[in-house]
């Protein structure tokens, strides 16, 4: 089961995972990403401190974005991944494509880094 809390800050978008992304939810995190770029959010942080699992479509919806996010010029960075999700993000690369930090206070540093 998955939950999703989104919420402005400031100047940026604060999407937070609870649960699992898997085949079955996963088009619901790629219409809240959607939705996201849609209004303009140009800083999105994506928290995933509550975040227990991600299956291959899960991470397939961050990797459709990565254009999109260089072309609008949005600033994405994904904070507070456990071990093993950070493990899955390394082994596929994608932690050099996509910012991730350890917590959130270097995440909201690297949204003005950018």
């Amino acid at each position: 089961m998955l939950s999703i809390n989104k919420a402005s800050e400031r100047d940026h978008l604060v999407i937070a995972l609870n649960g699992e992304v898997d085949a079955s939810n996963s088009v619901e995190l790629d219409e809240v990403i959607q939705e996201a770029i849609a209004d303009n959010a140009h800083k999105i942080l994506l928290d995933g401190s509550e975040l227990e699992y991600i299956s291959s479509a899960g991470l397939g919806v961050f990797m459709s974005y990565l254009e999109d996010f260089n072309e609008k010029q949005v600033t994405f960075v994904i904070f507070g991944l456990n071990e093993k999700i950070l493990n899955v993000f390394h082994i596929l690369g994608l932690d050099q494509l996509i910012s991730i930090k350890n917590t959130r206070e270097e995440a909201e540093q690297a949204l003005y880094e950018a």
